[in-house]
């Protein structure tokens, strides 16, 4: 076979390499030193270097995207978690027809209860307030002031008065504060409440109609509560809905909300032994619609964010292609030497998981930093351009919340590590394909 000469450089340069490889082969595999001196050394083909820089910042840019996203979407989850659930209850114990009797030994059963940690009674109906000629619809909840603290954060958002205002007999009403606006009261108006229950005369069906005092307004943050819900005291709404010594139901409080699903199914048979009928809810179910989407964009977000890292993943396709190119005649003294193919593409490999680790070790560094200060970066970016992102005439969340979990971040690396790594299989086994002799030929 007719020899190929070899540039002199080159072998000096692979013969110096070998040489450094020897004295620290006992500490760092063959594949790994070459690909890492691969990585670091100066190309003549400077493109190449830009399309590795080019792939290290999306990947950056993608992971950092995708985290602080991410983080947000969790933020806000949690936020309007927290606020529905500050009214709603945890998990609540109702009878048929929205009648339950003897409320005290159901509430004395599931307090027992493990993880529950506080009941409540309440009787819920419908009614409508008007004020002049403001009219407005709302859902009317009987309350016992000294329990409902136990099963919600109501008190903890009221814009005026307080729940211990509303007294047995007393008649005063609590309203959301869009609801008082609507009705165009504030604190010591009087308001109507009329009752959709009708009572018999001689000149046919009249509504129950009775005039409360607002005694304090609320603001949950929450329009659905905010504009329709009015709170009574629990033996003015037996009075005017006519219940007696019966409730609707009894409302419980978690330890755990996640738990909800289960316990509600441990409660029923604790309550089995009742004797009338009772039917038991969780949040999961009230509000399952609202939070599945919010679970589904989460996800869709995922998708489309995690294409950001896949196209610049697969820059390095490009870049190993080049690489390969650049590095034929090494390829060819390496194998001269005795590499064997899988050693050859091993060092590709290791070059473009280089380029991968590091690209998604900044962004994920990035993206954590940003996703825990948010709540600093966001004002600071407002107040600089003087704009504002969450308007507080048209957002009830007028800050951008933000809840890092560590199992997203451990999720976007892995996947981002993976990608990059699919993306350096082909170029690399190509250049385990090359063969030494059409290597040097054009050399």
């Amino acid at each position: 076979m007719k020899l190929v000469a070899v540039n002199k450089s080159k072998e000096k340069t692979l013969m110096s390499i070998f040489s450094r490889f020897q004295n620290i082969k006992q500490s760092l595999p063959f594949e790994l030193f070459v690909g890492m001196r691969y990585t670091r050394a100066k190309r003549r083909n400077h493109f190449i270097s830009f399309i590795s820089l080019t792939s290290m910042v999306g990947i950056g840019l993608g992971v950092a995207a995708l985290i602080v996203v991410l983080s947000v979407m969790n933020g806000f989850q949690e936020e309007l978690r927290s606020r529905i659930l500050g009214v709603a209850s945890h998990l609540q114990v109702t009878g048929a027809n929205n009648v339950l009797a003897d409320w005290q030994s159901v509430a004395s059963k599931v307090q027992t209860a493990k993880h529950v940690t506080g009941t409540a009674p309440y009787i819920m109906a419908q009614g409508m307030l008007s004020n002049g000629q403001a009219v407005q619809g709302a859902i009317v909840r009987g309350v016992l002031p000294s329990q409902e603290g136990k099963v919600s954060d109501l008190a903890e958002h009221m814009r005026a008065g307080q729940l211990a205002d509303l007294k047995a007999g007393e008649f005063g009403i609590v309203l959301g504060a869009e609801l008082a606006q609507s009705l165009g009261v504030i604190l010591g108006d009087k308001v109507v409440l009329m009752a959709p229950q009708g009572q018999f005369t001689p000149t046919g069906v009249v509504p129950r109609i009775k005039q409360f005092t607002v005694v304090g307004l609320f603001q949950i943050g929450m329009y659905e509560y905010d504009a329709g819900l009015a709170l009574i005291n629990i033996e003015d709404a037996a009075k005017l809905y006519r219940m007696g010594d019966n409730v609707s139901g009894v409302r419980l409080k978690l330890d755990d909300l996640f738990l909800a699903p289960k316990i509600s199914r441990d409660l029923a048979v604790v309550l089995s032994d009742e004797t009338q009928a009772l039917f038991l809810t969780d949040w999961t179910q009230e509000h399952a619609n609202f939070f599945r989407a919010i679970q589904m964009e989460k996800r869709v977000m995922f998708i489309i964010l995690a294409l950001i890292v896949a196209v610049a993943a697969f820059n390095i396709v490009s870049t190993l292609v080049m690489a390969v190119t650049d590095k034929r005649a090494d390829i060819a003294i390496m194998r001269t030497f005795g590499a064997s193919p899988p050693s050859i593409m091993a060092i590709f490999i290791v070059q473009g998981a280089l380029i991968g680790v590091i690209g998604t070790v900044v962004g994920a560094f990035f993206g954590v930093l940003i996703a825990l200060n948010i709540s600093t970066i966001v004002p600071f970016i407002e107040h600089l351009f003087n704009v504002q992102f969450l308007a507080k005439d048209v957002y009830y969340i007028s800050e951008l919340p933000s809840h890092l979990l560590w199992g997203d971040v451990l999720t976007i690396v892995i996947l981002s590590f993976l990608l990059s790594l699919i993306a350096t299989l082909y170029p690399s086994w190509k250049a385990s394909k090359m063969n030494p002799a059409e290597a040097l030929r054009y050399d």
